[in-house]
C-alpha cells in the first residue's frame, strides 16, 4: 500500500459532485487507525461503515464501540449502513457513537416513518437502503425524510461480491422521483463498484459510491480513488 503526500435529473450538468465512502470492512483491522489516516489522505471522502448482525444479514461485524473509536480518529463524516434487524433499537447508539449518517434497510424496519423520524431527530441525515431484488417504489412516501438513497448492487453480507447491472435503471428511477416531488437526495451504491461500471453509475444518476476492495485492495489508495472518479466525471460530462 502506498499513500501518496461531494431537485437533480442524470443529465444536469452540475451534478458533478462525486462522493466517495471506502468501506471500512476492508481495511487491514491490525491497522486500523493507520488505515484510516492512510484513505483520509488518499482523498476519501466519507467513511462507510457496514454494520451487520448476524441476523438480517449472515454476517457479523462491528457495533457502537468501534464506531466511537473510529470517531477519534478522523474528521470524515461517518456513514453507518446498519443491516440489522430491528434497527430503530440502536439508533441512538450510533448516533451518541459519532454517526453523521445513519442508514436503514427498507426490508428491516417495521415502521419507516418512525424510525427515519428518530434518526432525523438526533441531528442525523437519515438514509434508506433497497436490496438488488426490492422495488424502489417505498421511496416516493418518505422523500421528506430520507437525505440519502443507498442502491445495494449486491446481496447485502459479504464483500468482494460480483456488480449486479440490473440495478442501474432503479437509480434513474429515484432520480425521477426526485424531480417530481422536488426533494434533494443524494443516491449511493453499493457492491462491487470499480472502474468497469462507475461511469454507468455517475450517469444514471448515483454520486456517492462505497467502495472495498477496490480501494482497500489496491496498493495505492490515491491512484484507485483517482482513477474511479475520473471515469465517473467523465460519464458525467458526455451525458
Amino acid at each position: 500500500m502506498t499513500v501518496a503526500t461531494s431537485s437533480l435529473s442524470p443529465a444536469n450538468e452540475n451534478q458533478s459532485k462525486i462522493i466517495f465512502a471506502p468501506s471500512v470492512l476492508a481495511c487491514d483491522f491490525t491497522h486500523l487507525a493507520d488505515e484510516i489516516a492512510a484513505i483520509e489522505a488518499a482523498g476519501a471522502d466519507w467513511l462507510h461503515l457496514d454494520v451487520m448482525d448476524g441476523h438480517f444479514v449472515p454476517n457479523l461485524t462491528f457495533g457502537p464501540l468501534l464506531v466511537q473509536a473510529l470517531r477519534k480518529c478522523t474528521k470524515l463524516p461517518l456513514d453507518a449502513h446498519l443491516m440489522i434487524s430491528e434497527p430503530e433499537r440502536w439508533i441512538d447508539a450510533f448516533a451518541d457513537a459519532g454517526c453523521d449518517h445513519i442508514t436503514i434497510h427498507a426490508e428491516a424496519a417495521a415502521h419507516l416513518h418512525r424510525t427515519l423520524s428518530a434518526i432525523r431527530e438526533r441531528g442525523v441525515q437519515a438514509g434508506i437502503s433497497i436490496n438488488p431484488a426490492t422495488p424502489p417504489d417505498c421511496i416516493a412516501y418518505i422523500t421528506d425524510l430520507i437525505d440519502q438513497v443507498l442502491v445495494m448492487s449486491v446481496d447485502p453480507g459479504f464483500g468482494g461480491q460480483r456488480f449486479i447491472e440490473s440495478v442501474i435503471p432503479k437509480i434513474v428511477y429515484i432520480r425521477e422521483l426526485e424531480q417530481k416531488y422536488n426533494c434533494h437526495l443524494h443516491i449511493a451504491v453499493d457492491g462491487g463498484i470499480d472502474s468497469s461500471n462507475i461511469g454507468k453509475l455517475a450517469a444514471a444518476g448515483a454520486d456517492v459510491f462505497v467502495a472495498g476492495s477496490a480501494i482497500f485492495g489496491s496498493k495505492d489508495y490515491r491512484a484507485a480513488i483517482e482513477s474511479m472518479r475520473s471515469v465517473a466525471l467523465a460519464a458525467l460530462s458526455v451525458v
